[in-house]
């Protein structure tokens, strides 16, 4: 079965926002390669519009640097998949827009063929660590202090704790770590 996978950079106080942190080249080819063993990305709203036009248009006009021009190449090649209630239509030729709930849709998806699932969107890893569909956890640390932004459960709350098993961590000359997490099976 395929594993859903929910990556995401964090500020050293547990924030979720992107304005303070360091996205160096280093961090771009991590995420890069998360994205190259995956299939899809599966987005709300708001993060959505966070990341579409923007990386297609940087794979198109090959603007940044050329690790970042391989990120946006990688990303734009991805289906994405948009659970949206105020999105009626989309133009990105890669995406489509969720026709069955959250929970349905994702366990349908891991029992397809194909690469790993990506978590593109805060909203939706509360709700899908919530229904424990949720396979591994990859957490990049920033180290800066932001005292404010966004949190995993800030709109949903988790029902019971989840247990983790680290599987490994890098730290890179940024100071930044990646932790990467899978979730624990209770038998």
């Amino acid at each position: 079965m395929r594993k859903v996978i929910f990556g995401i950079n964090a500020s050293a106080d547990g924030f979720f926002g992107h304005a303070d942190m360091n996205a160096d080249e280093a961090l771009h080819e991590y995420f890069m390669q998360i994205l190259q063993n995956s299939s899809e990305i599966l987005y709300g709203r708001t993060t959505y519009e966070l990341m579409v036009p923007f990386w297609p248009e940087v794979a198109k006009n090959e603007s940044m640097s050329q690790l970042s021009n391989e990120f946006a190449k990688v990303f734009t090649s991805l289906e994405k998949i948009l659970f949206s209630q105020t999105i009626a239509k989309v133009d990105d030729p890669n995406t489509t827009l969720a026709t069955r709930p959250l929970e349905e849709e994702v366990a349908h998806l891991k029992k397809q063929p194909g690469k790993d699932i990506c978590i593109g969107s805060l909203s939706l890893a509360s709700q899908l660590s919530n229904f424990g569909l949720i396979d591994e956890y990859r957490i990049v640390i920033h180290p800066v202090i932001v005292g404010k932004g966004p949190r995993l459960f800030s709109n949903h709350t988790l029902d019971k704790t989840l247990r983790l098993d680290l599987v490994s961590s890098k730290t890179f000359p940024s100071g930044n770590t990646a932790l990467h997490y899978q979730t624990r099976r209770e038998i």
